[in-house]
């Protein structure tokens, strides 16, 4: 191919360059682009392999699955595998295309020696998107830094079930909070330049979160209104707001149609209402499995002629229906080529963006063997500390660093593995070992103390088996201590002996195995139980709630995790995480999320209908005061906004971070409507007696809803404001009218309040 035409150079439109660049290429170089290939299958006893790229990347290639998202590659390597496989493209086949690389960032780059922050949930929980928007700029400088272009994250499922092993990797039940936190992930991780960011691929489109039995693939039922006001939400905002590149499809159906399959997901919401300008990735596996699974296909042909129209441009993890079967469909006229086209130029018109054509390659000489840099392990301790929720505190914490005894017990006590999420490179590769430095929690706990103090561990019991045989040891830890710290939980990951992550679901909330039997016998000893939970999903903790001293939730925290842990347990730093998730009472409460309707709130016989721990909760070292709420203007029309102003007031004795809540209630509605909706946040902190004031503009486009004829609208009439420390601890309330007619809501509209601390 001549190297001067005119998709080659840079000075020339995006556009001018795709359309040049798709009329040099055969239709099999078209189908190309719409693949892609495991970096293991171009490797040989783990160097790039010229024999495997001549058969695989004949025709060039669309995306190049996970070079470090793979077994023994360290950074260096992978960088110099991503230099030989553009190299191989640019060089060796006729129009020299280089390749999309894409890797896993849920929470951290998923690669060996990158950092690992907390789990999605545990971010969740800070309530803070300038700090995510920090998290995911410095993955994206990790991954640029070894060649990769494209993470596929966030995880933007609503999640309101939490026996969905995958809870874990959501920002948690409400859409508000999820979209908040997305946008905020998705500005860190691309950036205001693509040649420079990476593409977010927001997932998994849509209503992954909620699926049937809250088993992973089932079937989700939920009504057109419910989806679009709940779960397309997050979407809505990482296209029209976040300007996400990507977005990746769900495995589950929805009445019937599976979302890969699904022209009115992918096409006419995603392309046509909402303006999404770029491109769809399938999760992995997706197409062939509207064959294999969902049996809405009759071979590999008809499924991806059945996703190309849908609207799903590239197949991953490697090419299958987008190889032979869709170069078949094409060639014998069952498929356009006018739509291959239409998919190909989205792909095109990626890589021109970001630029890969005129740098292709990284500079290998400059990664450094690890990629968890000390300002990066700065950032994830962190991150950790404003994670960690404290659920309950009847006095005992913090601890006294000089205490002159401490049993630390539990199966995640001492095991840095059991800290990470699923998809972290160690647990979702299934490592023997950790593949970054992790500090465990009982390592935190030991540089936290005195020197005289004596610390007992004993391990007492596994995650998840049945043996008691360490409970002996356990209670002779505890009997010889002043204090007992356990730290119980689950372990993440995608093997048999996991127990939360993805396709680890659980029908059961309880702490698995004999954990709770081992609490239960640790508290017969009689000395105080500060409980440590690890885990990735809302537990149904009521017993363990009733009889600990202090409860915290500290998720899978990530490589600091220990030294978190250890800073809130001994008061170096005050806890302030607030809860993305309701924890039920008992499992059979599901779905407990709290902004339900009204009608909802029925008791059971023997169980109210009420959380055990609400959404929004997490407790301090010190007191907030909330005062002087004020609403303005007490009438406003439905295009306008109404100003929230407030006073928080640290009346306590140490220097905390509060985060205040900010819900509505529409109270007279032509529809049912939740009891409280969340529509602003905003963290603040606060020294001893400082005061500081809070103004939300909530605009009255947040109010708006779907009405009996699926139309967006604001409704004129009386609205209840509520602001608060949680769901349930409100603090302050008022009211505004809105007057005037019926407002139909513009395709553009505003999402968020906009807030201010003074």
């Amino acid at each position: 191919m001549n190297r001067r035409a005119p998709y080659l150079d840079p000075s020339l439109p995006v556009e001018v360059r795709v359309k040049d660049l798709l009329k040099h290429m055969t239709v099999e170089e078209k189908v190309a682009q719409l693949g892609s290939v495991w970096a293991p299958d171009l490797m040989e006893n783990g160097s790039f392999s010229r024999v495997k790229a001549e058969r695989l990347l004949r025709h060039g290639i669309g995306q190049v699955s996970r070079i470090s998202g793979s077994r023994g590659i360290d950074p260096k390597r992978a960088a110099e595998t991503a230099n030989k496989i553009q190299k191989f493209l640019i060089e060796k086949t006729r129009l020299g295309i280089p390749a999309i690389i894409h890797e896993e960032c849920l929470s951290g780059f998923m690669a060996f020696g990158a950092t690992t922050f907390p789990q999605a949930i545990g971010l969740a929980s800070t309530w803070n998107p300038d700090l995510l928007e920090r998290v995911t700029f410095a993955i994206r400088s990790q991954m640029r830094t070894v060649g990769a272009h494209q993470g596929l994250s966030p995880v933007l499922d609503v999640s309101r079930d939490p026996r969905w092993g995958r809870t874990e990797e959501t920002f948690g039940e409400d859409p508000y909070l999820v979209a908040r936190m997305g946008l905020a992930y998705i500005r860190g991780l691309q950036g205001t330049d693509l040649r420079k960011g990476v593409i977010a691929t927001p997932k998994h489109f849509a209503a992954h979160g909620f699926p049937e039995g809250g088993r992973n693939l089932a079937s989700v039922h939920v009504s057109p209104r419910e989806l679009r006001e709940v779960f397309l939400f997050p979407f809505e905002v990482a296209v029209r707001e976040a300007g996400a590149s990507s977005l990746m499809n769900a495995y589950h159906e929805i009445d019937g149609v599976p979302c890969a399959a699904s022209r009115a997901l992918l096409t006419e919401i995603l392309r046509g209402e909402w303006g999404f300008g770029g491109f769809v990735v399938s999760d992995y596996g997706s197409i062939r499995m509207l064959e294999t699974f969902h049996h809405v296909a009759a071979d590999a042909t008809e499924a991806a002629i059945t996703a190309l129209e849908a609207g799903i441009d590239v197949e991953l993890p490697k090419a299958d229906c987008y190889g032979e079967p869709l170069i078949k469909a094409v060639k014998e006229g069952t498929i356009s080529e006018a739509v291959l086209d239409e998919a190909v130029s989205r792909v095109l018109r990626a890589k021109f963006q970001i630029g890969i054509f005129e740098e292709p390659y990284v500079e290998v000489e400059t990664v450094p063997k690890t990629l968890d840099s000390p300002n990066d392990r700065a950032l994830a301790l962190q991150a950790a500390r404003q994670s960690i929720v404290l659920l309950k505190n009847d006095g005992i914490l913090p601890l006294d660093k000089a205490v002159g005894s401490i049993a630390v017990v539990g199966p995640n006590a001492a095991t840095p593995r059991n800290l990470l999420g699923d998809y972290s490179y160690t647990a979702h590769l299934r490592c023997e070992e950790v593949a970054v430095p992790v500090v465990s929690i009982l390592e935190g706990i030991r540089r936290k103390v005195s020197p005289t103090t004596k610390i007992h561990y004993a391990k007492g019991c596994e995650v998840s088996n049945r043996s008691k045989d360490g409970f002996e040891e356990a209670l002779e830890a505890a009997e010889k201590s002043e204090v007992v710290v356990a730290v119980v939980g689950e372990r993440s990951g995608l093997s048999p002996i996991d127990v939360t992550g993805e396709g680890r679901d659980s029908a059961n909330l309880r702490l698995p195995g004999v954990q709770e039997d081992l609490l239960k016998a640790l508290h017969e000893v009689g000395k105080p139980l500060v409980v440590v939970l690890v885990n990735g999903r809302p537990l149904s903790l009521r017993w363990v709630a009733e009889n600990s001293s202090a409860l915290i939730e500290a998720w899978f925290p990530g490589e600091e995790g220990g030294n978190a842990v250890a800073d809130v347990l001994f008061g170096d730093y005050n806890p302030s995480g607030k809860l993305p998730v309701s924890f039920p009472q008992e499992v059979g409460q599901i779905p407990v999320y709290y902004c339900r309707r009204p009608s909802s709130f029925r008791d059971y016989v023997f169980t109210s209908s009420r959380p055990l721990f609400p959404f929004g909760h997490g407790l301090s070292y010190t007191r907030f005061e909330y005062s002087n709420l004020t609403i303005e203007p007490k009438e406003v029309n439905p295009s306008g906004s109404v100003e929230i102003s407030l006073k928080v007031k640290n009346v306590g004795g140490v220097e905390g971070d509060e985060v205040v809540q900010l819900y509505v209630r529409d109270d007279v509605s032509s529809m049912s409507r939740p009891l409280k909706e969340l529509k602003g946040f905003q963290r603040l902190n606060l020294k001893p007696e400082e005061e500081k004031t809070v103004v939300f503009r909530l605009y009255m486009d947040q109010l708006s809803f779907y009405d009996r004829y699926m139309r967006l609208v604001v409704e004129p009439g009386t609205y209840t404001v509520m602001v608060g420390s949680s769901s349930e601890d409100i603090r302050l309330t008022g009211k505004f009218e809105v007057v005037g007619r019926v407002r139909a809501i513009p395709p553009r509209r505003r999402y968020f309040s906009e807030v201010s601390v003074g």
